[in-house]
């Protein structure tokens, strides 16, 4: 697996280092460091050689103590990139530059007024393409929870995530949430056995996806130890239940959809990872 870690010499981008080492087995970690002065106003006058190279010698600092952090866990390390500039054009460019499976960073957790008007981590979500893992605080590294929505794309993350996993004395949990059917109606007198059977065919459908992932757990010699069905908004019960089980990792698959969609409708996997503690693996779809 080849991973670009984004670090701007905070704790939560190391902690992010170590929470991977917990699950990822084998990784090579190229390191990107952006010292980034585009906050800055324009009337700002900046001797720009001298800042440029002052810039140099912070990212080096950081970029020195990331590959302790990288090689001390485990991982393979790669190459160093550093920039002065704009932290997320940076990041985009060399993401698009190289292939990579992985973008990993931490996320200060912003909320209020400041998630709304944006972060780093988030807007490196919006606009690649490509799966990311975030995390916030540092956990136990125990505790994984595999989301489905029984799609094809579903089942086919997870297949090419779980070998590369280290799951052994691992806690794992498999979660599906069905939307509650009487939520799509505005009339309340629709006929109660015609729900019934829309509930019974979801829990069906929600049973056989279980089973699919299961299966393909069976296959790397791997059990789960919970399995839940659950209904009403996805991203609401998925938060809710990662905080009852303490989850450490939530594995979330994501279609790639356009940015003008994103910003209309939003995405389930962009609400769990703005409410949740735990780290999150946004998987896309191949």
């Amino acid at each position: 697996m080849k991973i670009l870690f984004c670090t701007d010499g905070s704790k939560i981008s190391y902690e992010a280092v170590k929470n991977l080492s917990g699950w990822v087995k084998n990784a090579t970690i190229d390191i990107i460091c952006v010292i980034d002065w585009s906050f800055l106003p324009e009337e700002i006058n900046i001797e720009e050689q001298n800042f440029a190279v002052s810039c140099a010698n912070v990212a080096d600092t950081i970029l020195d103590y990331a590959e302790n952090i990288i090689k001390n866990h485990g991982f393979e390390y790669g190459n160093r990139i550093k920039n002065c500039g704009s932290a997320i054009d940076s990041i985009l460019e060399q993401s698009s530059r190289e292939k990579y499976d992985l973008i990993l960073m931490g996320s200060h957790g912003k909320k209020g007024i400041q998630k709304w008007l944006g972060s780093v981590s988030q807007e490196i979500i919006n606009n690649s393409n490509l799966s990311n893992y975030i995390t916030k605080l540092e956990n136990t590294k125990q505790k994984l929870l595999l989301t489905t929505d029984g799609s094809e794309c579903s089942d086919n993350i997870i297949k090419n995530i779980i070998p590369e996993l280290k799951l052994d004395n691992k806690e794992i949990n498999i979660c599906m949430v069905n939307e509650d059917p009487k939520l799509l109606f505005l009339d309340g007198n629709v006929d109660t056995n015609w729900l019934s059977d829309i509930q019974r065919k979801q829990q069906i459908y929600a049973s056989n996806a279980i089973k699919r992932i299961q299966e393909i757990l069976d296959k790397e010699g791997i059990k789960a130890d919970e399995t839940a069905i659950l209904t009403g908004n996805p991203s609401q019960k998925i938060i809710e239940y990662a905080k009852e089980k303490d989850i450490d990792l939530i594995i979330l698959g994501s279609r790639n959809k356009s940015k003008l969609d994103r910003f209309l409708t939003g995405s389930e996997s962009k609400r769990v990872l703005e409410n949740t503690l735990s780290d999150v693996w946004l998987a896309r779809c191949k």
